[in-house]
């Protein structure tokens, strides 16, 4: 049974990342965006819907990891940072990552109660969470398994790659807003 649900924790950490991974890529295609048209609802429906496989896998993943004996994570270590007697620093990235999933998850509910300012500051930090949690799954990852070490190498090249394209892709109403930056009061 111990070893079934080490091959669970593995499994599900792994799904974590990809589909973590999958979020990021269409947040950053949906940001600052103001499109009408069709596909950015299904993009932004299909981000949500994602982002909340994500959560399920990460809930299934920590459940496993201090459940089998294996090594020894408690549940304090699932929310605490740093205080796993195991790994402290790794188990510890993956405890942060999952605190920032929860602040987000918890500001993304009740989103239409909230500012705009304040959900965009705590989604923002989702920007932090996603590098935590690779390196996390690369440290973690074990040794003999090269594909539990390819894994987040591949989401950091996909995720790096569309960040790098949201950076340089700007507003789609950048000329206007250059224009008003470039005006004069008076």
């Amino acid at each position: 049974m111990n070893e079934l649900l080490w091959f669970v924790s593995r499994a599900t950490g792994t799904a974590s990342i990809v589909l973590l991974t999958a979020v990021l890529v269409l947040g950053a295609l949906t940001a600052g965006r103001r499109s009408r048209a069709v596909s950015q609802t299904v993009v932004v429906g299909l981000h949500r819907s994602l982002a909340l496989g994500t959560s399920a896998f990460l809930l299934a993943h920590i459940a496993t990891a201090i459940v089998e004996t294996y090594v020894s994570i408690d549940w304090i270590s699932a929310v605490v940072p740093f205080t796993s007697g195991y790994e402290p620093l790794w188990v510890g990235l993956g405890t942060l990552a999952f605190d920032i999933v929860l602040a987000v998850v918890a500001t993304s509910l009740p989103r239409h109660r909230l500012s705009r300012r304040v959900w965009r500051a705590v989604h923002l930090t989702a920007f932090a969470l996603w590098p935590m949690a690779l390196v996390h799954g690369y440290a973690m990852g074990t040794a003999n398994e090269p594909l539990l070490r390819l894994v987040p190498v591949a989401c950091a090249l996909v995720g790096g790659a569309a960040l790098v394209w949201r950076a340089l892709a700007g507003h789609a109403d950048q000329t206007r807003r250059r224009a008003v930056l470039t005006q004069e009061w008076s």
